[in-house]
């Protein structure tokens, strides 16, 4: 997977990482030919004497020791480069791919595990690219022309390597695969943290309420327990690692010593030549080291690029058109046939052979009890969700067939639980219309029954408004939820349980304006409360996602059971009638 990933989302920069293994060559070298010119100026300068032979390869030491340093800072710029950009293009394509989805998506893998996903798993992939650039790429020339660079100087000492490598490698190799189930394992618990850190602040007011914070602290103290154990059991094979490389390099370094001295006095070998294999030997072991780093690294982000990639092969169920209906009558008229809905694996469908028409200038009210299926009904006329089974049409056409676009500005849907973005007033108002005036703003308020509170606020539609909008009261964040749909003006408005949290007063004075606002548009609302709906042209009753009734108010109570238990227990039987 991780190659996977790399393979797609590097291909763009091939030149620059073309240049980069360049620079990354040119440094190498250079290093690798510095401890021959110290044997040189050793056996030939210091040995004999001769301070001029010192001074001119003394200089040509400088000079490849400013070839290494212009080689390793163009190779740290290009590869830091590179990797900001892919770490750039992954999260791109992660949001890309999230913003596709259908409800059923989202919910599959859950908010805190997508944000992990598109933040900490990313960074793991680009740090470990990171890496890779400025570490791995020399380490296999260093490692490989050390060891050529080390025969040069003595074929017989250069046996000791042949028990280095081997030992170091199979050392790395057993550490490595242990700490690849640990690092998924790791993942998961950070998930789990971000998912007990975000209900913690979003449900703040409940927890405060139910006076449940020492609960809630231990909840969160096990979840970071836990991942902290899981980080302590990978950080000690991390820290076993170090050492086991340390120890054959100290070992390595005392037999290289002591047979380059046995060969030193048995004149066959300088000592200029010991020095130069002591330092190859520290290349070649620096080399592993930098290896060993790396692979240290490539289990988690091999763990991080699967669920990034578990989240870029997920196909949205809500799949646009391959060739979309462009434009529409625009009049509003909007048909459900035999809808179903089903979750993938579930026993029993949400809806079943739910069937209603919504015509212009008219409002269809849809009532029933908690979980019959009413907030999925209305998900499946702007595609949060498609149906399983069933069509359903505006002005005739599929919205499965119509481009995304105009669906959007065709239908607007006011959702249970109304979202306001971090920014104003105004910003938010103008989500679906930016380039509504402060006039229609203003009107969209009034008619939203909120242009007395906005007024009140320091700096009207200016005024500040916080993620979520937790800045202002339920009632408020509604009302300035419906003023958002109504500054966008479309043809069909839906409102799932928006009036919810509005008082009797506030409630009725919004409905009589929206009457006179949406008098030639499409109204379909979906109600718990009986006095929002009774008015409406025509109240679909719905029970288990079936359709169990149709009609006005007064027909219902006198011919079907469901809508009259609904309706007596809000209302006595003489407020009802």
């Amino acid at each position: 997977m991780l190659l996977r990933l790399l393979r797609t989302h590097l291909v763009p920069y091939k030149r620059a990482i073309g240049l980069l293994v360049v620079l990354q060559l040119l440094q190498t070298c250079a290093s690798l030919y510095l401890p021959t010119l110290n044997a040189d100026i050793i056996d030939n300068g210091v040995v004999t004497g001769d301070t001029g032979y010192i001074m001119e390869f003394g200089a040509l030491m400088i000079a490849v020791s400013v070839v290494q340093v212009i080689g390793q800072i163009g190779a740290v710029y290009y590869g830091a480069r590179t990797a900001s950009a892919l770490g750039r293009d992954v999260r791109a394509a992660i949001f890309d791919r999230v913003q596709s989805f259908s409800a059923r998506e989202v919910g599959q893998f859950g908010a805190p595990s997508l944000i992990t996903r598109t933040t900490n798993d990313v960074q793991q992939v680009q740090m470990l690219v990171l890496m890779s650039f400025t570490l791995m790429v020399s380490a296999p020339i260093m490692c490989v022309g050390g060891i050529v660079m080390a025969l040069g100087q003595d074929v017989p000492l250069s046996a000791v390597l042949l028990a280095v490598v081997p030992v170091l490698g199979i050392s790395v190799s057993l550490i490595v695969k242990r700490m690849r189930p640990l690092f998924r394992t790791m993942q998961e618990r950070l998930d789990t943290v971000n998912r007990v850190l975000r209900e913690q602040i979003t449900g703040n007011r409940v927890i405060r309420a139910f006076v449940r914070d020492e609960y809630e602290k231990k909840r969160f103290k096990g979840a970071n327990t836990e991942l902290t154990e899981m980080q302590l059991a990978t950080g000690r094979l991390m820290a076993l690692m170090f050492p086991v490389v340390m120890t054959v390099v100290n070992v390595s370094s005392v037999a290289v010593v002591w047979f380059g001295a046995h060969r030193i006095d048995s004149g066959g070998m300088q000592i200029g030549a010991l020095t130069a294999f002591l330092a190859y030997l520290m290349q070649i072991v620096m080399a592993v080291m930098m290896a060993t780093f790396m692979f240290m690294m490539v289990p988690r982000a091999e763990v991080c690029a699967e669920r990034i990639e578990e989240v870029l092969d997920t196909r949205s169920s809500v799949v646009p058109p391959q060739d979309p209906v462009l434009t529409l009558r625009r009049h509003g008229h909007l048909e459900v046939r035999s809808a179903e809905f089903r979750y993938p694996g579930a026993e029993e469908p949400v809806l079943r052979e739910v069937s209603l028409t919504a015509r212009p200038g008219e409002t269809t009210a849809v009532i029933g009890s908690t979980g019959s299926g009413k907030s999925t009904l209305l998900g499946l006329v702007p595609r949060l969700v498609d149906a399983t089974a069933g069509e359903v049409l505006v002005d005739g056409e599929d919205v499965r067939g119509l481009d995304p676009a105009l669906l959007a500005r065709t239908v607007s849907l006011v959702p249970q639980k109304p979202y306001l973005f971090s920014g104003t007033v105004a910003t938010n108002l103008r989500y679906g219309n930016p380039d509504a005036t402060d006039e229609e703003l203003w009107h969209a308020l009034d008619v939203a029954q909120a242009k007395e509170f906005v007024t009140d606020l320091e700096g009207g539609l200016n005024a500040p408004i916080a993620q979520g909008g937790t800045n202002v009261s339920g009632g408020q964040r509604q009302r300035l939820a419906i003023a958002r749909t109504l500054v966008q003006r479309p043809e069909i408005y839906l409102f799932d349980d928006s009036f919810s949290a509005l008082d009797y007063a506030t409630d009725a004075a919004l409905r009589a304006a929206l009457e006179r606002e949406t008098a030639e548009a499409t109204v379909v609302i979906v109600a718990q409360r009986v006095s929002t709906i009774r008015d409406a042209d025509r109240i679909i009753v719905m029970d288990e996602g079936r359709v169990v009734g149709e009609g006005r108010h007064h027909e219902l109570m006198a011919e079907n059971e469901t809508y009259r238990e609904i309706v007596l227990s809000q209302l006595t039987e003489a407020e009802a009638a």
